[in-house]
């Protein structure tokens, strides 16, 4: 398959991008950084430089790029947790989620594509007991700083799951950690590796539909709808193969 992987450079990208042309698909990457665009060529990537909120770009470049699949994998949060730029990438990350979703799902339906899959996360359900499943509610109440999460995850999702004539899935990913995130070990419950996260994009390739949990069995969400419907395997890592071409992105 054609597959369009917007935010090919990013910490989760990078991994879908390699497990991706492993599995003998074609992928095209998009970056707005040039030098990126580059890099990856390197891997076999075809790089599409674009940014998300051209809309008419966007689409000029989905139009080109003919895709049987669009993953959306586009996060902008460079800085970490308690340190002073995080702020202000909550509200970066919200538009991102708003109108780049926007965006995307519009050039998706006027290339005709029929699939789209977006990554979601898994900590924005409304505090209840119990292991969080993907019927319940989510914490839409919430006050600011959280509600910039949850509403730009609301939006996101509807976006995904509600374009007309398109088949959408939502991976809602527990807390990353691992090589490039900000946490080598998980950080709190709901968690999930990096590479499990790749991993399970991957899977929902051509099975499934609608929203999923991902993440480690640590109590917070349960995942056994995505391990039913396809497979997914929080335990999973890359190859060593794959993790040392990684290791050549920089």
């Amino acid at each position: 398959m054609r597959i369009f992987l917007a935010g090919a450079t990013g910490v989760v990208g990078r991994r879908l991008a390699l497990l991706l042309l492993d599995a003998q698909h074609d992928v095209i990457g998009s970056t707005r950084d040039p030098l990126k665009a580059a890099r990856l060529s390197e891997l076999g990537v075809e790089p599409a430089i674009v940014d998300v909120f051209d809309g008419k770009a966007l689409a000029s470049v989905m139009a080109r790029a003919r895709p049987d699949v669009v993953i959306h994998q586009l996060t902008d949060l460079p800085s970490a947790p308690g340190t002073p730029g995080y702020a202000t990438g909550q509200q970066a990350n919200r538009r991102l989620r708003v109108q780049g979703t926007h965006n995307l799902m519009q050039a998706a339906t006027m290339a005709g594509v029929r699939r789209v899959i977006a990554q979601s996360i898994a900590f924005v359900y409304a505090l209840a007991d119990g292991a969080r499943i993907e019927s319940d509610a989510l914490d839409v109440a919430a006050v600011p700083p959280r509600s910039l999460t949850v509403e730009g995850i609301v939006a996101l999702e509807r976006e995904v799951l509600q374009t007309p004539g398109i088949t959408g899935v939502a991976l809602r990913y527990g807390y990353f950690y691992g090589p490039g995130t900000w946490y080598d070990a998980p950080p709190k419950p709901p968690s999930v590796h990096v590479d499990a996260a790749a991993h399970a994009a991957l899977l929902s390739l051509n099975k499934g539909s609608g929203v999923y949990n991902l993440a480690e069995d640590d109590g917070a969400v349960s995942s056994a709808k995505a391990k039913r419907e396809f497979g997914f395997d929080p335990a999973f890592r890359l190859p060593p193969r794959l993790a040392q071409a990684l290791g050549t992105f920089g």
